[in-house]
């Protein structure tokens, strides 16, 4: 069904049927209902809170059961939330800290062990350029530009191979 299908067919249904069909769909669909909840209950900050909670026990796990439980230091778990919050339509302010913090905690991590994986340097990088991107497209980049200069400045000091990746990046938007 197109977009003016169902524009025709909503415009065929009375309040109390349209109605009927949200509810409907708020009850059927998580998606919906947590749209719904979203949208009229926002959180953006507890939101934000238990994501930096999540994003964190990637790379600094606390201790369960007496026991430390080493770090998975995955990417993904940074991706999901950022993906929800942008179909939330959260402020780009929101989403951008997250996508910065994201590539801070994993430097934090890096800068007291030593990570092998290439892989690793390798998701940072991709998560620096999709969140200077984001910060270009969505006009915030100045008001992000010392936290994005300070990531740049981190592969420097802990000598990541792929720094002159992330100072072309650097480079794009400085000029």
């Amino acid at each position: 069904m197109s977009k003016r299908d169902l524009k025709k067919y909503l415009s065929e249904l009375d309040k109390n049927q349209l109605e009927e069909q949200v509810i409907d769909l708020y009850e059927k669909f998580s998606v919906v209902k947590t749209f719904y909840d979203f949208v009229f209950n926002p959180k953006e900050e507890s939101l934000l809170k238990e994501c930096k909670i999540k994003i964190s026990n990637e790379y600094f796990p606390q201790k369960t059961s007496g026991r430390n439980s080493k770090p998975k230091m995955r990417r993904s778990v940074a991706q999901k939330y950022i993906k929800h919050f942008i179909l939330l339509g959260v402020d780009p302010f929101i989403i951008a800290d997250v996508m910065l913090y994201n590539i801070e905690i994993a430097q934090t991590f890096s800068a007291d062990r030593i990570v092998k994986q290439q892989l690793f340097y390798k998701s940072i990088f991709n998560s620096f350029e999709q969140a200077v991107v984001f910060l270009i497209s969505n006009g915030i980049v100045n008001e992000f530009k010392e936290r994005i200069i300070k990531i740049h400045q981190q592969t420097l000091i802990q000598n990541w191979e792929n720094e002159p990746e992330f100072n072309g990046i650097i480079e794009r938007f400085e000029y």
